[in-house]
């Protein structure tokens, strides 16, 4: 289907005939050069002398090659587009960060897997954060690692296969080993602000209490609200530890529901996968369907034709000319 992208343009084609008709003529005086064999020259160039204001005529091919030509760059002006079938793209409506916790913490060995063999806490968050993040094809994500400092690893992104490399390449202790967690909410609030969707997501997974962050964890929940972050917090490790290895899971319960998210507790890697099974039955992904449909320019083909039209008038008034002068100058010569 062929549309016009400024039919209005249409409107311009009278225009040179309302000039024509209500403009005045334009009028030039010249001066003239007398000599007295003028009739002589006259008759050899089949000229007829005449008195008063000149109107040059124009050719029948003339006047229709003017009016093509007009017609056909008004209509360029109008910008015929042809528009193609609708096409519809899913795009994600909510944006989505991980924070993971690789303190020195999270090298301990006491999940299991459905073996029963002993995992490295952070090789079985790795494996189920990986099966998380292939369920959100569609999705954009973001990936932030914390220890004693918090360091954004990928920034929002629809790249799924870029935040699964740089997640298998984290290893324990690459961030320090203490435990920032309000300033991966920190860093989590910024990485929000490049993006213009309303619904945000972060899950924050950690096996310590908080014992590195120039703000507390609870008052960077209390402006990740403000911020409309919706924070779902995953507790791992040993409530009952000592130190840093003691996760805070009171901590945690604050921070989700500061921001009207939720807490879990995973003590296996079974029950990991549950939480982020829940966690989707939460937080189901939402998309929103965007339709559009393809348009290609055609305004290259009446400028086209225009010109086309235009050089082959003047090519066969050059012709026309050059054959009246041929047969003027054989007059000539024979009288």
């Amino acid at each position: 289907m062929i549309q016009l992208g400024l039919p209005w343009a249409l409107a311009l084609l009278p225009l040179p005939w309302l000039i024509w008709r209500f403009a005045p003529p334009h009028r030039e005086r010249v001066e003239g050069l007398r000599f007295p064999f003028f009739r002589r020259i006259a008759r050899a160039t089949g000229a007829e002398a005449r008195t008063g204001a000149v109107i040059l005529s124009r050719s029948r091919l003339q006047m229709g090659a003017a009016i093509l030509v007009w017609a056909l760059i008004v209509l360029a002006l109008a910008q015929p587009v042809r528009v193609g079938a609708p096409v519809e793209r899913v795009v994600a409506a909510r944006d989505l960060i991980l924070a993971i916790d690789i303190s020195a913490s999270m090298n301990a060995r006491d999940f299991q897997d459905a073996s029963g063999a002993r995992l490295q806490r952070l090789d079985a968050v790795k494996r189920v954060v990986a099966q998380f993040v292939a369920g959100r094809e569609g999705d954009r994500m973001g990936l932030i690692v914390f220890g004693s400092k918090a360091y954004v690893q990928a920034p929002l992104t629809d790249d799924l296969d870029t935040i699964l490399a740089l997640l298998d390449s984290t290893e324990v202790g690459m961030a320090g080993p203490k435990t920032a967690l309000g300033d991966a909410i920190g860093l989590s609030i910024r990485s929000f602000e490049a993006s213009e969707i309303e619904q945000r997501l972060l899950i924050l997974l950690s096996d310590g209490s908080d014992t590195a962050s120039a703000m507390p964890p609870v008052n960077a929940a209390a402006i990740a609200a403000d911020e409309k972050v919706e924070i779902f917090t995953i507790g791992v490790g040993d409530p009952n530890a000592r130190g840093e290895d003691r996760v805070d899971l009171q901590a945690l319960r604050d921070i989700a529901g500061r921001t009207g998210g939720a807490f879990f507790f995973a003590s296996d890697a079974s029950a990991l996968e549950a939480v982020y099974a829940r966690i989707d039955a939460l937080a189901p992904r939402k998309t929103e369907t965007l339709s559009y449909r393809p348009q290609q320019s055609l305004a290259h083909w009446p400028l086209g034709m225009a010109l086309a039209i235009g050089l082959g008038t003047v090519w066969l008034l050059f012709q026309t000319a050059r054959r009246r002068a041929s047969g003027r100058r054989e007059e000539a010569a024979r009288a």
